[in-house]
């Protein structure tokens, strides 16, 4: 079991940054990829960026350029959300996952299997 704690949502204006956290704690297996998905009310959760222990990461096309995902130990991973846009309001989830064959870990929700409880970002226009 892999318990998931993220941190650092709030409200701000477009244009300005936010910086998300996410410590686990538990099952250390489960925690060799680590990614970032969000989701609005009454839509699919959606994949912002994913991380692997040995730093390979894959970022959605939707926030290249603006998000960075980062870990800086085994079980804590960061989000630093810069340039934000009102289309990024959101609740951010933080989720874990074992290693897989590829080189980088997946990119799909199904493939996490431990999710914190949320973390909602706010952008104002």
């Amino acid at each position: 079991q892999v318990q998931l704690v993220e941190s650092g949502g709030g409200s701000v204006q477009a244009g300005g940054s936010l910086r998300l956290s996410c410590a686990a704690s538990g099952d250390t297996v489960n925690t060799f990829c680590m990614g970032w998905f969000r989701q609005l009310p009454g839509k699919e959760r959606e994949d912002v960026a994913v991380i692997s222990r040995l730093g390979n990461t894959v970022t959605s096309d939707s926030v290249k350029g603006r998000f960075t995902i980062s870990r800086d130990n085994a079980n804590t991973a960061y989000l630093q959300m810069d340039s934000l846009k009102p289309e990024d309001t959101a609740m951010y989830y933080c989720a874990s996952g074992p290693r897989g064959h590829a080189v980088v870990c997946s990119n799909l929700a199904q493939y996490y299997n431990s999710w914190g409880q949320g973390t909602q970002v706010t952008v104002s226009s």
